[in-house]
């Protein structure tokens, strides 16, 4: 079990960024209902866990992405996550929504990097990684070199992970699913029934409940 991944866990757990309804499920942004929700914007709240995070992100991209000279964060979950990576690691920064903005300048991407800059992005969670990669082809079509990208956690599908293949994008995460599951029941705040739930749901989430 990683450390980092097992670490981070405990700590979201600890802020109650981890939420369990399994009689009265969450409705993701994809249709999905889940039984299991991973809040981890709520990290920004803590200075100490907010700090950690950020410090932990920018070990991350030192490890796997050194060649990444800017930072791209994902509207609107990771806008103050990569603001704050970028920052620690001296880099230009732009934040990318999901769709232009409707009036103004009418920008997808917001701030400017250098023409041709390898791009790190900054994301807060991968569910089915649509919306994550989304922000890669706006950045490839912007002309910049996206190296990869960091987030938080992963509830790592299978469909995430096909889709991050397909887009040749490599993933580096600071904790998942699983990690978090483990050290949830470890320290009671799941049950061994809760495990079994959270088992079937992750098998066919599309169709959960349904």
């Amino acid at each position: 079990m990683s450390t980092l991944k097992k670490d981070f866990a405990s700590k979201l757990l600890e802020v109650k960024a981890i939420k369990l309804q399994p009689n009265d499920p969450f409705t993701w942004a994809s249709g999905w209902k889940s039984p299991f929700y991973c809040d981890n914007r709520k990290t920004l709240s803590f200075p100490w866990l907010r700090s950690y995070v950020k410090l932990e992100l920018v070990h991350t991209i030192l490890e796997h992405f050194p060649e990444a000279e800017a930072v791209a964060g994902v509207a609107t979950g990771a806008i103050a996550q990569g603001a704050l990576v970028a920052d620690e690691l001296n880099f230009p920064y732009v934040y990318v929504r999901s769709k232009t903005k409707d009036h103004g300048m009418q920008n997808l991407i917001e701030g400017e990097l250098p023409a041709g800059a390898k791009v790190v992005v900054v994301e807060d969670l991968i569910s089915t990684g649509g919306s994550s990669l989304k922000v890669v082809a706006a950045l490839r079509e912007a002309g910049y070199q996206v190296v990869g990208m960091v987030a938080s956690y992963t509830y790592g599908f299978p469909v995430a992970a096909q889709a991050f293949a397909e887009a040749d994008v490599r993933l580096e995460t600071l904790t998942d699913y699983d990690h978090v599951v483990e050290q949830a029941l470890e320290t009671g705040y799941i049950k061994n029934e809760d495990v079994e739930l959270l088992h079937e749901w992750r098998k066919d989430p599309a169709n959960w409940k349904k």
